[in-house]
């Protein structure tokens, strides 16, 4: 007689486990808000946020709700919540001077551990709000800060622009990619230049883009069919190598760059020194390209491509349109100096304001397009207002909120500044 298998204890109590997870594991995300436009309150004036947890999509309640506010009058708040599904989580502040409040929101579980979405925890409500925001300004550049300028651009004229160029594969039969290296001072240019195959003598735009903090190959631009494309590293190192030959650099002579404040004394021994120049060259270099049309020169790039895009358009005339994403290092001495909320950026040290990309900005002539986050604290929100105040150029700014430097909240209310004037 045949007799039905009976599962061991264990195995049905792990399929259990498996099919409660999987009834279980919702998306968890928040929505927040404020009750007008955020770039729109007067000093004084109260700012309510309310903010709701959402799980794939929808209010839940019973998640306990922890809160911080911080802003840059130097006062703090905090609090505790249980999410209610019918009524969000309300927080009323305000700031009077010049600058920014920031409010963090995370739910937690039973245990008090942050919830997860799979194996990340999810994430937080950032959010903020601003006032007097023209009267945001910087710390007082340096001097001679055109001056050094001047003699770093004197440096890179002692060098011939010359390039060795190694085709590769581009991904798209229609478009060549070479690898390239470009003369420099110290360091060479490298990076992956793109162009149509069938490229005419002074037919085309030029875009160059730079990459954000890390150490990384150069990225080839399969989609420049239309245009040449110059994208390079932050550090001069070979591109299209395996993953460990980059790990290795992280974890040796590149761990850490920039961030040296002994380094960062004197503006001529920081790491962002060279790091320019090479931005300088690669701008030279490809409007030495016979297929430029010699009227359109755009550069863009996010974070740390953000500050070499910034300091590219201020450094040459030639650039007629700058794309900053996320821009890193404005107003590099605010925290230190100005006692606004910090970023994620090296120490002050005066070497570095001659790298601060808002200073740079007073010197950029052509459009600049800046996108940012009101909740991102690798590049506080004051310091993309010192950026905007700065320029006097077309300009335009958009703050998302809910957005931080790596997340996007969903459905975020978008304020822009603009002044299209030329």
């Amino acid at each position: 007689m045949l007799r039905p298998t009976i599962p061991h204890f264990s195995l049905i109590f792990a399929l259990l486990c498996v099919l409660a997870a999987s009834v279980q594991a919702g998306e968890f995300r928040f929505f927040g808000q404020t009750d007008k436009d955020p770039l729109q309150y007067v000093a004084g004036e109260e700012m309510t946020f309310t903010v709701q947890l959402l799980e794939d999509g929808k209010p839940i309640s019973g998640k306990t709700l922890k809160w911080s506010r911080r802003g840059d009058d130097g006062l703090t708040d905090k609090g505790e919540a249980i999410a209610d599904a019918e009524k969000p989580l309300t927080i009323k502040t305000s700031i009077s001077t010049p600058g920014f409040v920031h409010i963090n929101v995370q739910a937690y579980d039973e245990n008090g551990q942050v919830l997860k979405n799979g194996n990340q925890n999810m994430p937080a409500f950032d959010g903020g709000a601003g006032v007097r925001l023209d009267e945001i300004q910087g710390y007082a550049e340096p001097a001679d800060f055109d001056e050094f300028w001047n003699k770093q651009k004197a440096r890179l004229a002692e060098v011939p622009i010359k390039a060795t160029m190694t085709e590769v594969e581009s991904g798209n039969e229609n478009v060549l990619c070479y690898d390239i290296r470009i003369d420099c001072v110290g360091k060479a240019v490298s990076g992956y230049y793109c162009k149509p195959r069938d490229a005419k003598p002074k037919s085309l735009p030029a875009y160059v883009s730079f990459q954000g903090y890390g150490v990384h190959s150069a990225g080839k631009q399969p989609w420049a069919t239309d245009k040449l494309a110059l994208q390079i590293n932050a550090h001069g190192i070979d591109n299209g190598q395996p993953a460990e030959y980059y790990e290795n650099l992280r974890n040796t002579t590149l761990r850490g760059y920039a961030f040296s404040t002994e380094e960062n004394v004197r503006p001529e021994t920081s790491y962002f020194c060279g790091m320019m120049l090479r931005v300088m060259r690669a701008l030279q270099w490809i409007k030495t390209q016979p297929e430029w049309n010699g009227e359109v020169l755009v550069v863009g790039g996010g974070s740390q491509g953000g500050l070499q895009c910034l300091t590219a358009a201020g450094l040459d005339p030639d650039v007629t349109e700058c794309n900053a994403v996320v821009p890193w290092c404005l107003d590099l001495a605010g925290h230190k100096m100005l006692n606004r909320l910090n970023g994620w950026r090296p120490e002050w040290a005066e070497g570095l304001g001659y790298f601060d990309a808002a200073t740079h900005a007073k010197r950029i002539q052509c459009k600049t397009i800046i996108s940012a986050g009101l909740g991102d604290y690798v590049c506080p929100p004051s310091g993309q207002m010192v950026l905007y105040n700065n320029l006097k150029c077309p300009k335009k700014l958009t703050f998302n909120q809910g957005r931080t430097h790596g997340y996007m909240m969903p459905n975020g209310s978008v304020s822009v500044l603009e002044d299209m004037k030329e």
